[in-house]
């Protein structure tokens, strides 16, 4: 993109993103004390990623009972304006959303994190079951309301706990399925959606491609 188109463009958004964030929807550099939580967990001495490629996202969300949270995560910085847009018109449609930490809080651990139906992005790990880098661990894929929506591969169903999910007849306040408000901000702006995919239904996970 040339130069002087860039420059209008970030003209154009800028004041929009000021208004999000006096709305409380907030996209910045990784803060020292967010980094400090993250050392050691989610961004691990191995990790490849570098910590001026990833951004630190504050939004508001509602749950299924109507509470309004403040949610954070950590992604790529070339996903940080889509996943503020999309969370932006998610709040305005009140889609709920039950938990959004840091994956930190359950020292990294995905299943634990799953369990407890909290959304997340950033984590430098390998693909569950290989030894290939998950799109999580570039910060480019987040998994929503991950203990109602499995993944779900013949028999193994993760979160173990969420075996009865993966029936997707059954519907719950925080069931995504195609079509619905999430699943069309998400797929409009580039993302993949794990549910469509043949070998295995990733019912949680959204990646940009």
């Amino acid at each position: 993109m040339p130069r002087r188109c860039l420059l209008l463009l970030l003209s154009l958004c800028a004041p929009l993103m000021a208004l999000w964030a006096q709305q409380g929807f907030t996209v910045s550099a990784i803060p020292d004390s967010v980094f400090a939580r993250m050392q050691g967990r989610s961004f691990p001495q191995e990790c490849t990623v570098k910590r001026a490629d990833l951004r630190y996202l504050q939004v508001l969300h509602y749950d299924a009972e109507g509470t309004v949270h403040t949610g954070e995560l950590v992604c790529n910085k070339l996903i940080a304006n889509d996943l503020l847009y999309i969370f932006k018109k998610l709040y305005e449609a009140r889609y709920p959303i039950e938990r959004m930490r840091l994956i930190d809080d359950y020292d990294a651990d995905d299943e634990r994190s799953m369990a407890d139906n909290n959304t997340s992005c950033f984590c430098f790990r390998a693909i569950s079951g290989s030894k290939k880098l998950s799109k999580h661990a570039q910060g480019l894929a987040i998994d929503i309301n991950p203990l109602y929506n499995p993944c779900v591969k013949g028999q193994t169903v993760q979160p173990a706990c969420a075996r009865k999910y993966a029936d997707r007849t059954q519907k719950h306040p925080y069931t995504i399925s195609r079509g619905d408000r999430l699943w069309q901000l998400f797929t409009q702006r580039g993302f993949g959606w794990g549910g469509s995919w043949r070998s295995l239904k990733d019912y949680q996970h959204f990646e940009q491609r």
